[in-house]
């Protein structure tokens, strides 16, 4: 019988403000250090031990998902010129096959195969997939460790051959100019941040590749891409709370970058092209941003006008340009939700550089796209081509599987092109609502639930949050959970402030100095649950990854008595001592998010307040299971390790605390299908036998 791992502490002191930190496990960093990988091998031995005797349990899940889920199945293919391109699987088969049909009739043709890409890797991850104009050519690039750098290759569509242009490593993404002759892509510098855009001529070596962009603010990332139009190309510059877009005429692969509007603190923007006009979606009138135009041939900010004026509480997020309409995606009273206008008297379907001056455009009357659930999540679907008048988008709700729905722009008429197939269940058996718990500071914070018709009052409970970065946890189906929900237990999510769900100010309100209204907004959650009598503390399980793993581990130092279990999937709970280092991945950036703790002392002793790691306790804690990825560029595999050992260390009872690492993979866990089951059915059990035995 295996004993927990017990790695060796060697004392390290952190000094800053004049306050001093001992890191008893900061050698655990050093990868290199063959003891740290015996150690992460003695910690997936001993969690596999513990969980040996869910061994019959996790089969069974495991093959509850497959009974569920059909597994050769195809999507709805998406027009594009002359081919309609949609993704199948197959059962057996790990990852998804991209084809295309000839949009007249004929026979599939495979664009990428990703089950041939990944033969004789552990992992693999697809990061650009492009398809140039002609649709002749793809340029495709690969990670095959999940360290999230890419090699990009190009494939000849007509013959399936590769062409000898090899470049890497890259970033994600890769966009073709007009005329099929150049690539431009970025590349990553020492911190994993794409910070250079090269262009690259088709049949050269990458060492002859221009780079026509290099971004030396540490604070910035790199993208490219372009517009729907496919006029232009963009190259995006964001940080967490600026941004810098810059544009080139697609057919114009060597001109000149052209700066939209310089960058300025607090200002965000993106942009979408229409005829003869930018279409700007910006905050520099109001945090729940407005939505602008400009002409395309004098587009400084100084000749921004409004389209769409701003908004408090409904917070416009996206603009989609059609030949004849404009497709606004927006959150208001805590949803997603499509707006439709009618664009009139402008014919975009003609060069917007031709010498006769285009018609300005007419607004129409705006509408939006109403559904009949009071809790669902929608918005624009794949749609390939500008001069068309259906609008593809995807629907979902918590008793709702994916669905993908047509909507004709002329007359809202909608037909469902396909709903996610699930086997050998009756759905209308499952139930949802909405809740409102009440923050300490009387905030009244959204809860989404579902569950079973025949689960008991007071049954066990998952809940999930997240809460960072305005990233919404939207009600979403999942085949995988109703293993959960037929077991009599529901599923909750928490929408705590930090994420974006009731606009810019949620955000705002749970992020740098205010951060900590993340985690206790999830507190009053739980309690709200536990007090409505949905559910009990015996079981009461949650569950959060990355960003949401840091909730995790706040709270249960908070409140560790309220728990029966949690899971931190790769979670950031060494965050003070990884914002305080500027040289690692992505910290920098993460400054805006988080606050500067080097510079500011009260930004640092907040982040000191809530680092999960700084704050283990000597109390009892629930049962805790926590993933890593060894080669997780984003949250190094060290935090849960470390975090793993401290709480061990220092905990009086309870438990088990349980570490699993994935040695050839990174943040995103198991790449392949069947493999992230498994991964899912070893969660599901885990969660299950604990609160079973704890509620029993």
């Amino acid at each position: 019988m295996l004993s927990a791992p017990r790695p060796e502490q060697r004392p390290t002191v952190h000094r800053h403000h004049g306050d001093e930190r001992v890191d008893e496990y900061a050698w655990l960093r050093d990868r290199e250090n063959p003891a740290v990988r015996a150690h992460l091998e003695a910690e997936n031995a001993y969690t596999e031990q513990m969980l040996a005797h869910l061994g019959g349990l996790r089969e069974e899940l495991f093959a509850e998902y497959r009974s569920r889920i059909k597994e050769t199945d195809e999507d709805v293919p998406a027009k594009d010129g002359a081919w309609e391109y949609y993704t199948r699987t197959e059962e057996g088969l790990q990852y998804a096959i991209f084809a295309r049909r000839p949009i007249g009739g004929g026979d599939e043709e495979i664009v990428l195969d990703c089950n041939k890409e990944a033969e004789g890797s552990e992992y693999f991850g697809l990061g650009a997939l492009s398809v140039s104009p002609t649709g002749n050519l793809l340029a495709y690039s690969t990670d095959t460790n999940g360290s999230e750098e890419f090699e990009l290759r190009i494939k000849d569509l007509r013959t399936g051959e590769l062409l000898p242009d090899v470049i890497k490593p890259t970033g994600y993404g890769a966009v073709w100019s007009a005329d099929e002759r150049y690539l431009f892509y970025t590349t990553l510098d020492h911190a994993h941040r794409p910070w250079k855009v090269w262009r690259h001529r088709l049949g050269t070596a990458q060492s002859e590749d221009v780079c026509v962009y290099t971004e030396e603010d540490e604070a910035f990332y790199l993208g490219v891409g372009r517009t729907r139009s496919r006029q232009w190309l963009v190259l995006s510059a964001h940080a967490a709370e600026s941004s810098e877009l810059r544009v080139l005429r697609a057919d114009d692969p060597e001109g000149t970058w052209q700066v939209v509007a310089p960058r300025r603190p607090g200002i965000e923007y993106t942009l979408e092209h229409h005829g003869d006009r930018f279409l700007i979606v910006t905050n520099d009138e109001g945090p729940d941003f407005r939505l602008a135009q400009a002409p395309v041939d004098d587009f400084g900010p100084e000749r921004w006008t409004t389209v769409i004026p701003h908004q408090p509480g409904v917070r416009i997020a996206a603009v989609d340009a059609f030949a004849d309409h404009l497709v606004v995606s927006l959150r208001a009273d805590g949803r997603t939700e499509l707006d439709i206008i009618d664009l009139q008297g402008q014919d975009v379907r003609r060069d917007a550089r031709l010498s006769v001056p285009l018609e300005p455009v007419t607004l129409g009357p705006r509408r939006r796209l109403r559904f009949d659930e009071p809790i669902y999540t929608v918005h624009v679907g794949v749609n390939r081509e500008f001069d068309t008048h259906v609008l593809r988008i995807e629907y979902t709700s918590l008793t709702t599987p994916n669905s993908t729905i047509d909507v004709d722009l002329r007359t809202d008429e909608r037909t469902l092109r396909k709903q996610q197939p699930v086997l050998n269940v009756d759905l209308s058996r499952y139930r949802s609502a909405r809740e409102w718990a009440t923050a300490p500071d009387g905030t009244k914070v959204p809860i989404s639930l579902v569950w079973r018709d025949d689960r008991p009052a007071g049954g066990p409970l998952l809940l999930y949050g997240y809460g960072s970065y305005e990233h919404s946890i939207d009600p979403y189906f999942s085949t995988l959970r109703l293993s959960l929900l037929d077991r009599g237990v529901a599923f909750a999510i928490a929408h705590v402030r930090g994420g974006g769900e009731l606009g810019r100010a949620w955000y705002e309100h749970g992020k740098k100095k205010e951060k900590t209204n993340t985690f206790t907004d999830f507190i009053a959650c739980a309690e709200h649950l536990i007090a409505q009598g949905w559910t009990t503390k015996d079981g009461l399980a949650i569950r959060g990854g990355s960003a949401g793993g840091l909730l995790i581990g706040a709270v249960l130092n908070m409140r560790p008595d309220l728990f029966a279990a949690a899971v931190a999937e790769v979670p950031f709970v060494d965050t003070l001592n990884t914002i305080l280092d500027p040289s690692l991945p992505l910290t920098v950036r993460e400054w805006d998010e988080w606050g500067n703790p080097l510079e500011d002392p009260d930004i640092y002793e907040v982040m000191k307040s809530y680092a999960p790691y700084d704050n283990v306790a000597t109390c009892r804690y629930p049962a805790i299971y926590v993933t890593a990825g060894l080669n997780d560029p984003r949250v190094s595999y060290w935090e849960p390790a470390k975090w793993v050992a401290r709480l061990r260390d220092r905990m009086t009872g309870g438990g088990p605390v349980l570490l699993k690492t994935e040695l050839g993979a990174g943040h995103g866990g198991p790449s392949g299908r069947y493999d992230s089951w498994r991964d899912e059915a070893t969660i599901q059990a885990f969660v299950l036998d604990v609160v079973r035995r704890k509620s029993a």
